[in-house]
């Protein structure tokens, strides 16, 4: 195993996370695997193999994070760490007129603050603490293509993902002291569970609403993408790119349909309002026509 080579990875216990994870340590990585829960811990070590430690982090607890950060200190001894990968993460939808402002906060505390209390732990051992040896190491924060578009009813997943974009936009202006750069990778949909778990929210709290319709669209197309969007590996390839690569993009865009999001990048404002309105049931006709 190449101890030059190591990588926290958050929310490492499906998905993208775990997919990395599984990426890196065939390549040799020493992989510090971050997990919520004991037996996603003890399934890991059973799976990948030695290479593999995994560490018990909740990103919306400081302390976790601080725990983790000694943890993986104690290991490395006074080397850098190679990488940190911001992968944890939450998607929540709802109609903003009538959602439970808790929610936005329970958004926004994981997708958001988490990175931040995770990076606050963990950038010291990338080479932002003195007496380390080794190059410095760098940032990846697991961002979306929703965080360059918004759309409606996922708004506050979309408003986390901009958020991201700020986040790593801003360390790699204010790490770069360090010579720690911070970047971006922007999947489109993937098949992970962060959207086969939509089945767990309840559209009947919005029945009442003029938002039912459109919310219901919205929730088959996020559980449709749980079973079609990308592979996670093809996440996992960019990130390792990203990790290696003497000058990584600033954003890596990553979607099963780059035509469509390629358009709607490149549609004036209102006309891409338009389309997506109509897409989704929300236009003044649609109400109307509901109401009658």
């Amino acid at each position: 195993m190449n101890e030059a080579k190591s990588v926290v990875i958050t929310g490492a216990s499906t998905g993208i996370g775990y997919a990395t994870a599984h990426y890196l340590t065939k390549r040799g990585w020493r992989v510090f695997a971050g997990v919520r829960k004991e037996a996603d811990a003890e399934r890991l070590l059973a799976e990948l193999g030695p290479a593999v430690t995994p560490l018990i982090i909740d990103v919306t607890d400081s302390g976790s994070c601080r725990a983790a950060g000694d943890e993986v200190r104690a290991m490395l001894g006074g080397r850098n760490l190679t990488g940190l990968v911001n992968n944890a993460g939450v998607a929540v939808a709802g109609p903003l007129l009538h959602l439970p402002i808790e929610e936005m906060t329970r958004q926004l505390d994981i997708n958001v603050t988490g990175q931040l209390r995770v990076t606050q732990a963990i950038a010291p051992l990338l080479g932002a603490e003195d007496g380390r040896t080794g190059l410095p190491g760098r940032i990846v924060n697991i961002s979306s293509v929703a965080g360059l578009n918004a759309t409606p009813l996922v708004t506050p997943y979309a408003c986390s993902k901009f958020a991201v974009e700020a986040l790593t936009q801003g360390l790699r202006r204010e790490l770069g002291l360090y010579g720690i750069d911070c970047v971006a990778v922007n999947p489109g949909p993937v098949a992970t569970p962060i959207w086969s778990k939509a089945e767990e929210m309840d559209p009947e709290q919005y029945r009442q609403t003029d938002f039912y319709g459109p919310i219901r669209r919205i929730m088959g197309y996020m559980l449709s993408r749980g079973e079609t969007g990308l592979p996670p590996v093809k996440v996992a390839e960019a990130i390792f790119k990203a990790l290696t690569a003497k000058t990584p993009p600033l954003n890596q865009v990553l979607t099963p349909e780059p035509f469509q999001q390629w358009l709607l990048n490149a549609l004036p404002g209102r006309m891409a309002d338009r389309l997506i309105a109509k897409r989704l049931g929300l236009t003044p006709q649609d109400l109307a026509t509901a109401k009658d």
